[in-house]
C-alpha cells in the first residue's frame, strides 16, 4: 500500500477538493483507494466515502495517538487498499500548539514517515510561489518530512500553471505535478464547516484537474515495508458482549467517529441504529443508549415533533446508561432555539435549554485529567450555548472547555468522544455503574 498526506499552506486552500479529485484520478486508474482524516473533522471523511464507499478513519496524533493511527494504516493495507489519501488539517504546520507539533499535520507525516504533497492557492501568484514553497519545503526537512510534489489550486490558465512549473523547476524545488483550475467548483459550506455529501452533488473534479506529472505514482510515499504494530487484542475481554447499544444515527446525528463504532463491537456490544427523523422509538432491547453530535438545530421543528424524544425520556426514567454528546445533548435539554430566534421543545430531560450562536462558541482537544474518566480525550467544536436552569453535576475534569453534566447513569456534554483513546473509560458510558 502507498500512502500520502496531502496538506496545505492553510485552511481554505483547497485541501478537501484537492483531496477529493486525487481520489478521483486514481479511482479512475484502477485503484483500489481509502480516503483518511488528520484531526478530529467529522464531514470531510464522508465526503470521502462518498467517492470510496469506505469509512474514513481519522489519524490524529494527539487525540488517537501514534499506535493508534499506525494500527488504522496497517488494516488497510489488509484489506488490499492500493493507495491511501490523507487530508491534512488546517495548515501543515498548525496543531494543538506551536509549530508543527503535536495534532498537526506535519507531526502526524513525521511520526508516520509520510511523504507530502503541498497545496497551495495560486490565484494572483507567479514567482511568489518560490519562496513560499521554499520555506515550507526546508522547515519540513528540518523536521525530517518530506514534500514531493505541489499541487497548485484556482489556477488562472494553462500558461499560469507552465510559469508555476518553471518557477518551481528552476529553484530546484518540488515540482509542480497537478493544478486545478480556476473554475473548479466550491464545495458547499455551513456553520460547522462542509455540508454533508447527501446535501449536496459531488462535482467530478478530474474535468478540472490538470496531471503534469503523467507517472503520478512515482510521487507516492513508498509502499509500507514492515507492518506497523497491532494496536492492542483486537479480541478482548469484551466486557460489552451481548449488550445492545442504541445509537441514533441519521442527518441530525451525523457526528460520529468509524473508530468508536469499530470499539463497540470489538467490545462485544451489538448495534442497533435508530432515527430521531423518522421518528423511531429506541429499541426495546437497549441496554445503553449512545446520542452522538450533528445538526440538531437544522432540524429542530422535526425532531421537536419526533415520538423519538418520548422513547428517550423512558430510557433516561429507567435508569439506563446515556451518553449524550453535542447535538445529542442538545436534544435532552428543555428547548433549543435556532438561529432565528425560534424555541423549540426537546426531550425535557436535562434542566438546560440551548440557544445557537452566529459565532463559534468553543473549539479544541479535551482530555479527562482525573477520576472516572482520567486519560480520555476528544473534541469540542460547537455554535451554540448551554443554560442551566439549576446547578449540575459536572462529569468530566478537562483543564479547558465543557465539563459536561452528569445524572445517575446520564452523561451529557459539547465533547465528541474517541472511545479508543481510553478502553476503561469508555466502557464508563455504557455500562451501568453511575446509578
Amino acid at each position: 500500500m502507498q500512502t500520502i498526506v496531502i496538506a496545505g499552506v492553510q485552511s481554505g486552500c483547497g485541501k478537501t477538493t484537492a483531496t477529493l479529485a486525487i481520489i478521483q484520478y486514481f479511482m479512475a486508474c484502477g485503484k483500489k483507494v481509502c480516503g483518511f482524516k488528520a484531526g478530529p473533522d467529522f464531514l470531510d471523511p464522508l465526503w470521502h466515502k462518498k467517492l470510496t464507499g469506505l469509512d474514513s478513519y481519522n489519524l490524529d496524533t494527539r487525540m488517537t495517538g501514534l499506535a493508534e493511527c499506525q494500527d488504522k494504516l496497517l488494516q488497510a493495507q489488509q484489506k488490499d487498499i492500493e493507495v491511501s489519501v490523507v487530508e491534512g488539517v488546517m495548515g501543515l504546520f498548525d496543531g494543538r500548539t506551536g509549530v508543527g507539533q503535536d495534532g498537526s499535520t506535519l507531526n502526524l507525516a513525521q511520526q508516520l514517515g509520510l511523504d507530502i504533497w503541498l497545496v497551495v492557492d495560486a490565484k494572483g501568484m507567479s514567482g511568489s510561489i518560490v519562496p513560499l514553497v521554499s520555506g515550507f519545503k526546508g522547515f519540513a526537512e528540518q523536521c525530517g518530512v518530506k514534500i514531493t510534489g505541489i499541487i497548485a489550486n484556482r489556477v488562472g490558465s494553462r500558461h499560469h500553471a507552465e510559469l508555476l512549473q518553471a518557477h518551481l523547476s528552476e529553484y530546484h524545488l518540488p515540482p509542480l505535478i497537478a493544478w486545478l483550475d480556476k473554475s473548479v467548483p466550491p464545495l458547499p459550506e455551513r456553520h460547522l464547516g462542509l455540508v454533508r455529501p447527501d446535501d449536496s452533488p459531488l462535482p467530478d473534479f478530474r474535468a478540472h484537474l490538470n496531471i503534469v506529472e503523467h507517472d503520478l505514482p512515482a510521487f507516492l510515499a513508498a509502499p509500507l515495508e514492515h507492518k506497523p504494530q497491532v494496536l492492542q487484542d483486537k479480541q478482548p475481554n469484551q466486557p460489552l458482549k451481548g449488550k445492545n447499544i442504541a445509537v441514533a444515527r441519521d442527518d441530525a446525528c451525523c457526528f460520529i467517529y468509524p473508530a468508536n463504532i469499530d470499539w463497540l463491537k470489538q467490545q462485544g456490544a451489538n448495534i442497533h441504529y435508530f432515527s430521531l427523523l423518522e421518528g423511531d422509538k429506541v429499541p426495546d432491547n437497549a441496554d445503553a443508549l449512545w446520542l452522538p453530535g450533528g445538526y440538531p438545530e437544522l432540524y429542530a421543528e422535526q425532531l421537536s415533533a419526533s415520538d423519538s424524544l418520548l422513547s428517550i425520556k423512558k430510557i433516561v426514567q429507567q435508569h439506563k446508561p446515556v451518553l449524550a454528546e453535542c447535538g445529542g445533548m442538545m436534544l435532552l435539554g428543555q428547548t433549543l432555539t435556532d438561529l432565528q430566534g425560534q424555541s423549540w421543545t426537546m426531550a425535557g430531560v436535562l434542566p438546560i435549554e440551548t440557544k445557537m450562536t452566529p459565532r463559534l462558541a468553543s473549539l479544541g482537544y479535551r482530555e479527562c485529567r482525573s477520576g472516572t474518566f482520567v486519560g480520555l480525550k476528544g473534541h469540542e467544536f460547537h455554535h451554540s450555548i448551554r443554560e442551566s436552569y439549576h446547578e449540575v453535576s459536572p462529569a468530566f475534569d478537562v483543564s479547558r472547555g465543557d465539563h459536561g453534566i452528569i445524572s445517575g447513569s446520564l452523561i451529557a456534554s459539547y465533547i465528541h468522544w474517541y472511545f479508543p483513546s481510553s478502553t476503561q473509560a469508555s466502557l464508563q458510558f455504557f455500562l451501568a455503574v453511575n446509578k
